[in-house]
């Protein structure tokens, strides 16, 4: 069942608010030569939160960014059974993932749910796989999700709807480069094009 379109708005709202607020944040840290010049996305080369994470894939095992050494990591925080900003973000990793041809095996794209009470593993593995079969859904217990979405500054929130709920949450995609530095967060509006030139210079950092 689709959401009100008042909620639906609301939920662009605060995905607008979010990449605003995060902005607006880093825009005293000044830039750094290594800085990204010229992105579509915003500029987290200066970031100091995001340390990393400890959650499990499906399968149970325990990941964190080291295990993708070498690769571009996008990382987006979201739930299954979202009717809108969720699906349009994963759909337009697998179009980064193929605008960027051979290069597109360089990517990795984690997918954390905030909804861990119904998002399974397998509810999880079939979902994030639905989109392209390289991608990995992740999840924790409400403390590991709590903990993860803070450290990352995501915001999440259960909102009740009728006889069940829904969730609200951060829309941003963060980039990290091959050795598991932050490096900027792709805004919910971009286009899939402006994305994958975005993250060819990510890919070109040394």
């Amino acid at each position: 069942m689709s959401l009100p379109s008042l909620f639906t708005n609301r939920r662009t709202f605060l995905a607008t608010v979010s990449a605003a607020m995060l902005a607006f944040a880093l825009a005293a840290c000044g830039k750094s030569e290594a800085g990204l010049q010229d992105i579509h996305g915003i500029d987290l080369s200066e970031a100091t939160f995001g340390d990393g994470f400890r959650l499990k894939d499906p399968d149970g095992n325990v990941r964190s960014l080291t295990d993708f050494q070498g690769k571009v990591v996008l990382m987006f925080f979201g739930f299954t059974q979202c009717p809108d900003v969720c699906p349009t973000a994963l759909v337009k990793a697998a179009e980064i993932k193929s605008l960027l041809g051979a290069e597109g095996d360089r990517l990795q794209v984690l997918f954390i749910t905030v909804d861990p009470e119904r998002d399974t593993p397998d509810v999880l593995r079939e979902y994030a796989q639905a989109f392209d079969p390289s991608f990995i859904g992740l999840y924790g217990d409400a403390q590991e999700t709590a903990d993860v979405a803070k450290a990352y500054r995501v915001y999440y929130a259960k909102v009740p709807t009728g006889n069940s709920y829904t969730m609200e949450h951060t829309a941003l995609t963060y980039v990290f480069d091959g050795n598991g530095t932050l490096r900027m967060a792709l805004r919910h509006e971009q286009t899939a094009e402006e994305s994958a030139e975005d993250i060819r210079k990510v890919m070109a950092l040394k």
